[in-house]
Parts: C-alpha cells; structure tokens; sequence
C-alpha cells in the first residue's frame, strides 16, 4: 500500500514515513484530538508550550494551540463575599467580648458566699459496722470508717467518721479514696468533717489521656487541632462565659458572644481557613441566630421562669439579681452549638465531595445530592439530641412517672417543659441548617476550580484518573493513524 501524503503537506527531508515516526517518538505524549480549524497542519512544528489544563467544567481539553496566562480563578471573589458576610459577625463578637468581660469585678467565693466548706482528701483504712448514734452503741445502722487524711489542716492523721446504710448514701469500702468535707472549726474534732464524695481525679485523667489518644490516632494533625480547639471551648466558656454572667450581664448576651467565640475559634482551627470552612460557619451563624430567636418567642409563650431547684438556690447564695430566663435560653444556645457544628460541617464536606466527584452538576443538583445525605443525618442528629435530654433528665422523669399525675401534667411543669422547649427548638434549628448550609455550599462550591488530577499531557495512568475524577471522555490510549503504523 502506498503511503500517501495528505495535501498541502510539505516535503520531509530525511523522506517517508522514517521521520514521521522519529518526529512521533520524540514526543512525550500525542497531543489531544483538536477541531479541525484549530489542528496544526502535519510537517509544522507545534507550540512547545505546555497545554493548558483541561477545563475544570467539563474535563475537555481547551483546544487552542498557544498558551494562556493563569486567569484568577472565581474561589477568590466567593471568598472575598464569604468574608465580607462574615467579618461583622467576627467583630461584634470580639466587641462584645470587651464589653462584657467583668474587667474590674471581684466575684466572691467558698466562705465569702457562706459556704464555709473545704474539700479534704482521704484514704478509707478501716470500716467496721457499728452504731448510728453514742446514745446507743449496740445499735446498728452504721458504718464506721477511719480514714487517714492526705492533706488539709491535719495530714496524715486519721479520724474516725460515721456513715448510714441507707439507700441513699454511696457504700464506702477499705481503700477508697474519699472527700471530706471541712467547715473549718476545730481540726482535732472529728465532727469538723463529713465524708461527701469521692475522688475522681485519676480514672477522668486516664479517660481524658484515652479519648486524645483515639482523636489524635484517627485524625492525626486535625485531631491535635481539634483538642487544641476543644481547650479553647474551655476557655472561653471558664474564662468569659460564667464570670460575665455572674458579675450579672445579661446571660443570653453573653451566650451569643461566647458561642461567636467558640464558633469562629474551633472551625478554622480545626478545618483551616478555606470557603469550605467558611460556609459552615455561615451556616452555624444562620441556624443559631433561628434557634436563639424560637427560643425567646416559645419560653416566654410558655412562661417558662427558669426557676428550677438549682438555680433558685444560686441566686440565694449570690445575692444579686440574675435572669433565670436569659439563663435557660443560654443553656439553649450553647447546647445546640455543638450539635450544629457536626451537621454544618458534614454538610459542608458532603457538597465539597460531590463538586468534586462530578464537576459538572449544576447548582440544583448539588443541592438535590446534599438534602438527600442531609435527610439522613438531621433524623440520627435529632434522635440523638432528644434521648440526650431525656438521659440527663432521667431521675427527675422517675419521680414524675411516680407522682400519678397524667403525662399533660408531667410535660407542663415547669422543670419537664423547659427541656421539652429546649429539645423541640434546638431539632428545629438542626433541621433548617440541613437546606441553609447545604444551598451555601451549593453556591459557594460551583464557583470554585474543580482540582485536576494532575497535570494534563501526563501517562495513562494519570489520565485515567484525572477522566475518572471529572468523568470526562477523553480517550486514555490514542491510536497511531494507519498511514503513521510502523512497517507501513
């Protein structure tokens, strides 16, 4: 068969197919199938310039001979809107921090409130039955423990304390390590002391060192960053939170501006600054700011007080005015934080995923995709929020469900529907932040760059997978013409 030149192709010194193949061999890798208007014609020396990347859209190469300069790609301007939506919020969290934080203010504690009791640490030597009362020493009723004291006013001295058998009181045995109670009377009387708990400062530190140590195997650097993040929650909650309360600010207040804090902190901590990142936590803005607000129209719906046992008796103790029912919708806010992170962030990562599994969905798809992993998540997350206040709630439901009263009655009272409200107000913030922070990242992803799974022109092996990454159709092995075959 006679190798024919196609026409207008100008002579090849060296003749025939000979310098053809030598010119094919001395390419690294065939260039991709051009429109014909753009085709270098056969014989002319094409652009030694790199192609350019294929397109992130559509996985396609761009078809132009010459090169581009690197354009700026659309991520910097989502960025700069996702930054000027979130920079006010930044700033009056920081302002709010400033004006809230009681500077100036000394809080009294321990026998300035009245409380006049010092924690003692003890070791239980000895326990032997015995009488409740010296009246009557034959009487039983009673254990008699020594326990030898570890430090306080008389280290290493051991006293003699007596503790009831009934059903109500925690068992003591030789060998527990056990707080004493000291109201600072005379230290050689041993009714200065009551035994009242135990210590439990090692088992928390080995399940503490347990918990970093599963965190940092899983997720190495980004587990470090999220105990670093988890420390900071600490602080800020410690450190700001309930002395700004106690010195009497306003604890909704304070409860907004700290969670800001912990958002803001933990977040890019944790996922670093990205839009990805950014979106969740416009996300978590949006769905807190619905949860605070149904807070404060259905407590005071529902005149709840937020006068439950425990806090009446601390405003007794303080002494200074505080606001149960700016305190109850704290507690609301900072509850549902954690809860709203793991959903945004998720969500976020999800719609992330997706873009980048197929660069080619459209906005509306991204978000069809996203709700339908969002659906599944918001219906475990809410499960889980509810049985977690019915599980820190238990004892008390226990006593209602005793009581005889109608499950009307239990669920009005004032203890049982505040958690009702709490629970029912943070399921709904869960639920709108599924379709908020999803249509965010929806938005927010499609006009970032698809990444490349590498550079274009590379082996097989990377086109393979840069077409399995944008599902492109660009061929992978390109066949020789006939006319350029060896032994043709």
């Amino acid at each position: 068969m006679t190798d024919r030149r196609p026409t207008g192709e100008p002579p090849e010194p060296g003749g025939g197919h000979r310098a053809r193949h030598r010119r094919s061999a001395d390419q690294d890798q065939p260039p991709p199938a051009q429109p014909a208007a753009d085709r270098p014609q056969r014989g002319r020396r094409a652009n030694p310039g790199p192609r350019p990347d294929d397109s992130p859209a559509t996985g396609h190469g761009h078809g132009h001979g010459h090169g581009h300069g690197p354009t700026d790609p659309a991520s910097k301007q989502v960025k700069r809107v996702l930054a000027i939506a979130l920079a006010p919020f930044a700033l009056a969290a920081v302002v709010g921090f400033l004006l809230l934080y009681p500077f100036d203010h000394q809080q009294r504690t321990g026998a300035d409130l009245g409380f006049g009791q010092y924690p003692v640490n003890a070791v239980v030597v000895s326990a032997a039955a015995g009488s409740c009362t010296q009246d009557a020493p034959d009487e039983g009723g009673c254990v008699v423990l020594g326990v030898r004291m570890q430090d306080g006013p008389l280290p290493d001295q051991t006293i003699e304390q007596t503790v009831p058998t009934d059903p109500g009181t925690p068992r003591f045995a030789v060998g527990d390590h056990v707080v004493l109670s000291y109201a600072g009377a005379n230290p050689d009387d041993p009714t200065s002391y009551q035994v009242v708990d135990f210590q439990r400062g090692m088992p928390l530190l080995v399940l503490a060192l347990v918990f970093a140590a599963a965190v940092i195997v899983l997720g190495r650097w980004q587990g470090v960053a999220a105990l670093v993040a988890l420390g900071l929650s600490f602080v800020v909650l410690i450190g700001f939170v309930l002395p700004a309360i106690l010195a009497g600010e306003d604890p909704l207040l304070v409860a907004v501006v700290g969670a800001g804090l912990i958002m803001f902190v933990v977040l890019y901590l944790t996922h670093g600054f990205s839009a990805r990142t950014s979106t969740a936590v416009l996300g978590t803005l949006l769905s807190l700011a619905l949860i605070g607000l149904l807070s404060m129209v259905f407590s005071a719906a529902t005149s709840l007080t937020g006068l439950d046992e425990d806090t009446s008796s601390l405003i007794g103790v303080l002494g200074t005015p505080i606001d149960a029912r700016g305190l109850l919708l704290a507690g609301i806010v900072i509850g549902a934080l954690g809860v709203l992170d793991d959903v945004t962030v998720t969500q976020t990562s999800a719609v992330w995923e997706l873009r980048k599994a197929n660069p080619s969905l459209s906005w509306r798809q991204l978000y069809k995709a996203g709700q339908r992993i969002g659906r599944d998540h918001v219906s475990s997350a809410v499960n889980t929020l509810v049985l977690a206040y019915a599980g820190a709630a238990l004892p008390l439901l226990l006593a209602y469900t005793l009581s005889g009263r109608t499950f009307g009655e239990v669920v009005s009272s004032q203890a049982v529907a505040q958690e009702v409200v709490r629970t029912l107000v943070g399921s709904i913030g869960l639920v709108a932040a599924v379709p908020i922070t999803t249509a965010i990242a929806a938005a927010v992803a499609i006009r970032e760059p698809a990444k490349s799974a590498g550079r274009s022109g590379g082996s097989v092996a990377d086109r393979v997978g840069r077409a399995a990454a944008t599902s492109a159709e660009t061929p992978t092995v390109r066949r020789r013409p006939p006319h350029l075959r060896p032994g043709r």
